[in-house]
């Protein structure tokens, strides 16, 4: 029992306090409504009469969404404060989004719910300010994202009840059921959380200063912000790898269902059982050999191993007949082993690497340019999806490839992480 007490991950949860605190702890209520309704939501589509080029096409029109809100997301977050920004952009985001899924009939209602959706990335700016600018030890970087990931996925253990629905009532029933109760639960949280934090002594600072300041005038400023992103090559390194992270979960959200159940012939609901397995597998990671390799000052090897299992992953699903239970399996443990050392390593790269002064403002330039990297990429996997089924992840292997050439010169351009500093206490 000491030794558990003793875990990094642990240590963390247990010192975390303040906004930092109560925002890692509630992502399972974002967490547990997501899980239940978005492994099914291609086939859902499908079901509606959307096609796969279709599919891909409303990928990128939600991006290009995500694109615009980005732009204006550091503006708004300084104007108008962290947590009001938070509030109201996960209520219309998620909220809203959910009720018009949940009402879908066609092509259109999903055109119109992607480009609502997409409006999240000014709810993300507020929220990511909000939780980074309270934490008080750069060591617990790592530590919080990985909680972040670990609560994300972890509510997903339930997808099997989502399963369970599809089979009982029908794909497209349950799908709305599990809409509207995501709009109630995902509303919930983003109140509860307003009430729960309070907003950042940085954000008090720029809520002054941008006061009687246009929206205009803010947005004008926006040119030494891109100059200063351009100037940093840390930050340009942090951006490669999350555009390759963002282009991944893209591609994979919109076509491994349409995969699972077109070239593989398995069964909508079974989609479930798999979603559950990636969750249990990532947990599991992340608690055993995560922190002992995703170390700040040893950053190349946890990506380079996980992109390694990603590439091998995708491979699988490209090579792999119809019914082949246990390939599948195997990619799905791979994606799992990957993720837990990818996507908090990435995210703790970007957090280290960000001006703190800065920090809404580049935060915005950042996913701009991150969405304008991954927006093309929905559609181009819908073109390829219509060709043949594998091609989305053939396409994901090649990515990879890049991912881990562009490692190699992240190390040579953060040399105080590459040779260790204070900020990357190594996990015992």
């Amino acid at each position: 029992m000491a030794r558990i007490s003793q875990h990094p991950l642990i240590q963390t949860l247990r010192e975390l306090k303040g906004n930092p605190r109560i925002c890692v702890l509630t992502e399972p209520l974002f967490g547990l409504p997501y899980n239940m309704f978005a492994p099914f939501m291609s086939v859902y589509m499908l079901a509606l009469g959307v096609t796969d080029r279709q599919i891909g096409t409303i990928a990128s029109l939600g991006l290009i969404s995500q694109l615009v809100s980005t732009a204006v997301s550091g503006a708004i977050t300084d104007k108008f404060g962290r947590r009001v920004t938070l509030l109201w952009g996960d209520i219309v985001s998620f909220g809203v989004a959910c009720l018009i899924w949940a009402a879908s009939q066609n092509v259109t209602y999903f055109v119109v719910a992607a480009l609502v959706n997409g409006t999240w990335r000014i709810s993300h700016t507020a929220w990511t300010c909000l939780m980074v600018e309270g934490v008080e030890e750069e060591r617990h970087m790592v530590h919080i994202w990985t909680w972040i990931t670990i609560f994300g996925m972890g509510a997903a253990f339930f997808t099997p009840l989502g399963g369970w629905l599809v089979a009982r009532y029908g794909l497209v029933p349950a799908m709305r059921g599990l809409l509207l109760a995501g709009f109630a639960l995902l509303t919930f949280k983003a109140v509860f959380l307003y009430y729960r934090s309070v907003e950042t002594e940085r954000g008090v600072q720029r809520m002054q200063e941008t006061r009687v300041r246009s929206f205009a005038s803010l947005m004008g400023e926006y040119g030494g912000v891109v100059g200063q992103l351009l100037r940093s090559r840390p930050l340009m390194g942090a951006l490669g790898l999350l555009a390759v992270a963002n282009i991944y979960r893209t591609v994979n959200a919109s076509f491994w269902g349409v995969l699972f159940t077109g070239k593989l012939g398995y069964p909508d609901a079974h989609i479930a059982i798999y979603m559950a397995l990636r969750s249990v597998a990532t947990a599991v990671f992340i608690f055993t050999i995560a922190p002992r390799l995703n170390v700040l000052s040893r950053f190349r090897l946890p990506l380079w191993a996980g992109y390694g299992a990603y590439f091998i992953g995708q491979a699988l699903l490209v090579i792999m007949p119809s019914g082949a239970i246990g390939l599948l399996v195997l990619s799905v443990l791979l994606e799992s082993f990957a993720g837990a050392l990818v996507n908090p390593m990435s995210e703790a790269l970007l957090s280290v690497a960000l001006e703190t002064h800065e920090r809404a403002r580049l935060t915005a330039v950042i996913y701009v340019v991150l969405t304008a990297i991954t927006t093309p990429f929905g559609w181009i996997a819908g073109e390829l999806s219509a060709i043949d089924r594998s091609l989305p992840f053939a396409l994901l292997m090649a990515l990879f490839l890049a991912g881990g050439v562009l490692v190699w010169f992240v190390g040579r351009w953060q040399p105080s992480l590459s040779h260790g500093d204070s900020a990357a206490t190594p996990a015992r």
